[in-house]
């Protein structure tokens, strides 16, 4: 095995992992929520759904980055060195935006089953949140350039 596919593997690896975790999280405290309407018999917002699958798109993040990694080693416009040291670093930057975005969403989904109210506050945040894996995306392929 070479170098930089340990960089590809990473940046899959690492970012599904925060996904895992991120979306664990999210999808718990979804379901303690739906728990709490039901049983003081308010409405349960399925809007929980979106809380719980927020994180899951910094998997797709770690995949498009794998991509470039192999595109710009195969191209010879990054050393091996560098496509596994983006791998790993990015990897790791998305994968911890996707484990606190699971965490954001897990409070945001506590504070809707509780009052019903502020869902476009709580996706601005969680958008914040995602807002770290997409400039690590970003900023991880100019480094590739």
């Amino acid at each position: 095995m070479d170098i930089q596919t340990i960089g590809m593997a990473c940046a899959l690896g690492l970012s599904a992992v925060g996904s895992a975790f991120g979306a664990g999280y999210a999808a718990m405290a979804s379901v303690g929520a739906w728990k709490k309407c039901y049983a003081n018999g308010k409405p349960a917002s399925f809007l929980m759904v979106a809380f719980s699958g927020a994180p899951l798109t910094q998997t797709i993040y770690g995949f498009l980055l794998m991509n470039f990694i192999r595109s710009a080693y195969t191209n010879g416009t990054a050393s091996a060195t560098l496509a596994m040291a983006v791998g790993i670093f990015a990897g790791i930057a998305i994968g911890l935006s996707a484990l606190f975005q699971g965490k954001v969403a897990a409070a945001s989904a506590d504070a809707l089953g509780e009052t019903g109210k502020g869902a476009a506050n709580y996706f601005i945040v969680i958008g914040i949140v995602e807002t770290v894996a997409l400039f690590t995306l970003v900023f991880s392929l100019l480094l590739l350039q």
